[in-house]
C-alpha cells in the first residue's frame, strides 16, 4: 500500500483567531482534516488538527474542503483495484527475490508470488516495529539486483524487483530512497518492450509513486505508456484501464487541468458501468474522486448527485446500519455544507456518527471518527450553536485522554480547538487556561525550538492580547518569530503571520510607528509572494501601511500605496456585488 497523507498549513488572523488546514499533497505521515465552508456564508471559526511531530515543519496554502470522510474506504478500494500481484505469506528472509527469480524454470507466476512475499514481509516487519530489519531486507535485494544490472541484465525481473523495493521504501516513508530507486527503475523500463509480462503493473506502481513524490510530469508519461499498452491488448473499454486512468485523473486535477480530469473520471465511470454494472461498489472510487474535484471547482451542486449515488450503492450493498453507509452519509454532509444546507448537514453528520458507533465499525479513538466529530463541531460553531460544538470537542479530548493519557501530545489538538471555541464566545480566561496547558504538554514533548510548539504559543499570545496582557503577548510572539525564522526562513508565510500579530501587539504597546511600518512592509512582501499581488490579504495589509504612512508624514509613498489600495477595493466591491 502506498502511504499518502497530508501537509499542514497554519494561518492566524485577528478575526478568526487561527486555523490549520491539511492538503493532500504531503508525503509525510499526518492526520487528515477538512474545514467546513458554507456557500455564501463567512465562517468565523475553523477547527483543526495539528501534528506533534516534524510534520509541523511543512506548510502549504489553504485549500477548499472536500467530501473526504469516504477517503479511507475509497483508498482501500483503490489499492485493491491497482494491485498487480498475487498474495502469499511464506517468504523466506534468508533468500533474496533476485536469487530465486534468476532460475529460468521459476516462471512468471512464481516470480510474482515471490515479489508479493517480499512486499508482505516488509509490511509485516514495519507493523511489528522492526523498521531496521525491513530496510536491511530491501537493501539486500537492491544490492543483488544492482549487481545484475551492472552485469548487463536489464529485463522485467530487474524492473519488477526494483519496483517492489521502491514500494517497500514507500511504506517505510523513506522518500529519498524511493526517488533514487525510481531513477534506476526508469532506466531499466525505458529499454523494455511493451509486451513484457508484469510491465503494466510496474508502470502503474511507478505512476503512483511519481505522483506521491510530486513528480507529476514523469507520472503522466508513465500512465500514458501503460494506458496505451492496455488499450492495445484489451481495448479502450477494458476495466484493466481503470487504475491508470484514475491515477491520471488525480494528477490532472492536481495540476489545475480540471476539465480534462473530469473527462477522465467520466470515462472510468462509463467503463465500470459497462463492465460491472451501475450499482458496482467499484464505482465508489471514481465517483468520489470526481465529486471532490467538482467541489474544489465550486460545483458542489453537481457533486451532490455523485455522493448521493455512492450512498445508494452502499445502502444496496451493505444496508443502512453498516459503518460504510455511515461514512458515505458523512461525505454527503460535506456536500450539503458546500451547498449551504447547514441544518441538513448537521443532521446527516449526527446520523452518520451514530450509525458508525452502533455498527462498531471504528474505534472511538479512530482518527476518522475524530475528524468527523471535529467537522461537526466546526459546523455547529458556524451556525451559532457553539455550546453543542464544544460538547463534541470536549468528547474528543476525553476520548484522547482515556486512550492515550491525560498529558499525551495528541490532546493538544483538542485543547487548542476548545480554546478557539471559548475565544469565539469571548471567554478568554478559559481559553488562556487551556492554551497554557497545551503549551506545557508540547514543551515536554518536543525540543524548545521545534516549530510545532509555535502553534499553541501564538494562540496564547493572541488570547493574552485579548486580555490586555500585552507584555507577555509580545514576548511569546517574539519567541514564535525567532523559532519560525530559523525553521522556515525570514520570508516564509509562518513568519509573516507572526509578524502580523506582532504589529497589532506592539501598536498597543506604543512602539515607534516607523518600526511598525517596517514590519508591515515585511508582511506585505511575504503575502505578495504567497497569495498574489491582488489578494485580499494584501489589501488588508495595504490599508494598515497607508495608515502608518499618513501618520509618519510620508506623503509621496502614501499616494502610490493609496492608489493601489483603491484599485483593489474597487475590484473586491465589484466581486461582492456578484
Amino acid at each position: 500500500m502506498l502511504l499518502l497523507s497530508s501537509l499542514i498549513m497554519f494561518k492566524l488572523t485577528w478575526t478568526t483567531q487561527a486555523f490549520v488546514d491539511l492538503n493532500s499533497r504531503s508525503l509525510q505521515r499526518g492526520i487528515t482534516c477538512f474545514s467546513i465552508c458554507l456557500q455564501k456564508q463567512k465562517c468565523n471559526i475553523e477547527l483543526y488538527m495539528i501534528p506533534t511531530t516534524t510534520v509541523a515543519r511543512h506548510w502549504m496554502l489553504k485549500t477548499f474542503a472536500s467530501a473526504g470522510s469516504l477517503n479511507a474506504e475509497v483508498e482501500c478500494q483503490e489499492n485493491h483495484i491497482s494491485s498487480g500481484f498475487s498474495t502469499s505469506n511464506d517468504f523466506r528472509r534468508s533468500k533474496t527475490v533476485a536469487d530465486s527469480s534468476s532460475k529460468p524454470s521459476d516462471g512468471v507466476n512464481d516470480f510474482e508470488r515471490q515479489l508479493q512475499e517480499l512486499f508482505d514481509e516488509v509490511k509485516m516487519m514495519i507493523k511489528m516495529g522492526n523498521k531496521n530489519d525491513a530496510m536491511d531486507l530491501l537493501q539486500a535485494n537492491y544490492e543483488y539486483v544492482k549487481e545484475q544490472i551492472n552485469a548487463g541484465s536489464r529485463g522485467i525481473e530487474e524492473a519488477a524487483t526494483l519496483d517492489i523495493i521502491a514500494l517497500g521504501y514507500m511504506v517505510i516513508g523513506d522518500l529519498k530512497s524511493v526517488g533514487f530507486i525510481l531513477n534506476k527503475l526508469d532506466e531499466v523500463v525505458e529499454s523494455l518492450k511493451d509486451d513484457e509480462p508484469l510491465l503494466d503493473s510496474v508502470l502503474i506502481h511507478m505512476g503512483s509513486m511519481y505522483s506521491a513524490l510530486g513528480k507529476f510530469e514523469k507520472s503522466m508519461l508513465v500512465y500514458q505508456r501503460v494506458i496505451a499498452i492496455l488499450e492495445r491488448i484489451h481495448g479502450k473499454g477494458s476495466a484493466f484501464l481503470v487504475s491508470p486512468l484514475l491515477g491520471m485523473a488525480k494528477i490532472l486535477g492536481s495540476i489545475g487541468k480540471a476539465t480534462k480530469a473530469i473527462e477522465v473520471y467520466q470515462r472510468v465511470i462509463s467503463i465500470l458501468e459497462s463492465s460491472r454494472g451501475a450499482e458496482s461498489k467499484d464505482l465508489v472510487v471514481p465517483l468520489s474522486g470526481l465529486g471532490n474535484l467538482l467541489i474544489k471547482e465550486g460545483r458542489a451542486t453537481d457533486a451532490e448527485s455523485l455522493f448521493n449515488r455512492i450512498l445508494s450503492i452502499y445502502k444496496e450493498s451493505y444496508g443502512e446500519y453498516d459503518g460504510r453507509f455511515g461514512t458515505a452519509l458523512c461525505s454527503v454532509a460535506h456536500v450539503k455544507c458546500a451547498t449551504g444546507n447547514a441544518e441538513e448537514a448537521i443532521n446527516l453528520y449526527r446520523k452518520a456518527l451514530q450509525v458508525i458507533k452502533d455498527a462498531d465499525y471504528m474505534a472511538l479513538d479512530d482518527s476518522i471518527m475524530e475528524r468527523m466529530r471535529i467537522d461537526l463541531a466546526e459546523l455547529l460553531h458556524v451556525v451559532g450553536r457553539g455550546n453543542e460544538g464544544r460538547e463534541l470537542l470536549e468528547e474528543c479530548l476525553l476520548i484522547t485522554e482515556k486512550y492515550k493519557g491525560k498529558d499525551h501530545p495528541s490532546s493538544v489538538t483538542h485543547l487548542i480547538n476548545l480554546a478557539t471555541s471559548y475565544s469565539q464566545s469571548k471567554n478568554y480566561v478559559q481559553a488562556e487556561r487551556l492554551l497554557r496547558t497545551s503549551l506545557e504538554i508540547m514543551m515536554k514533548s518536543v525540543r524548545p525550538d521545534d516549530s510545532s510548539i509555535t502553534f499553541p504559543m501564538l494562540h496564547l499570545a493572541v488570547t493574552l492580547y485579548r486580555l490586555n496582557q500585552d507584555e507577555e503577548a509580545e514576548q511569546l510572539t517574539l519567541e514564535v518569530l525567532r523559532i519560525r525564522e530559523k525553521a522556515f526562513g525570514k520570508d516564509s508565510l509562518p513568519v509573516g503571520e507572526a509578524l502580523d500579530c506582532l504589529v497589532s501587539i506592539q501598536t498597543r504597546l506604543g512602539k515607534p510607528e516607523a518600526e511598525l511600518l517596517d514590519l508591515l512592509k515585511q508582511v506585505l512582501k511575504i503575502q505578495e509572494k504567497e497569495f498574489g499581488y491582488e489578494s485580499e490579504e494584501v489589501m488588508r495589509t495595504l490599508k494598515k501601511i497607508v495608515f502608518y504612512l499618513d501618520k509618519t508624514g510620508r506623503k509621496d509613498e502614501k499616494f502610490s500605496m493609496q492608489k493601489r489600495l483603491s484599485v483593489l477595493r474597487m475590484k473586491y466591491n465589484q466581486m461582492m456585488q456578484y
